[in-house]
């Protein structure tokens, strides 16, 4: 477990600075979903996809984040994966307004790299702190 408590700690820190630098944590065949999406379940298969679709969605990203809180951290049967509850607050960059959003994430790790990442968003919050 305490390769994925490194990955996570390293992800965290990522988000509180340059969330680019979270993508050298990611294993070339990464899968990254997110089931409950805005719009529908959305999917990138491999690292060059994801970056493909996250550098343009960084570029306007309106909030940015000053605290990363790893609610709960829960170890699974297999010794490669595990469930994380965490909090992602910050302000956002048009208005100064502070908002928070809760997440859970099925966090998959091999040879210190993110291998999968499933990530449920509680969307409601997420709108709600943009205004």
């Amino acid at each position: 477990m305490s390769e994925l408590r490194a990955v996570i700690e390293r992800m965290g820190q990522g988000w509180l600075g340059d969330p680019g630098a979270m993508d050298d944590l990611l294993a070339d065949d990464v899968v990254m979903e997110v089931p409950f999406a805005p719009g529908g379940p959305m999917q990138w298969d491999g690292r060059e996809e994801w970056l493909a679709f996250a550098g343009p969605a960084r570029a306007g990203f309106p909030v940015r984040f000053d605290r990363f809180t790893t609610l709960a951290l829960h170890e699974t049967l297999d010794p490669e994966v595990a469930v994380i509850e965490y909090e992602l607050a910050g302000e956002t960059t048009a208005t100064g307004e502070r908002g928070a959003a809760r997440f859970i994430g099925v966090l998959r790790v091999r040879d210190g790299k993110i291998a999968g990442w499933r990530e449920y968003q509680n969307t409601a919050a997420i709108q709600q702190a943009l205004g």
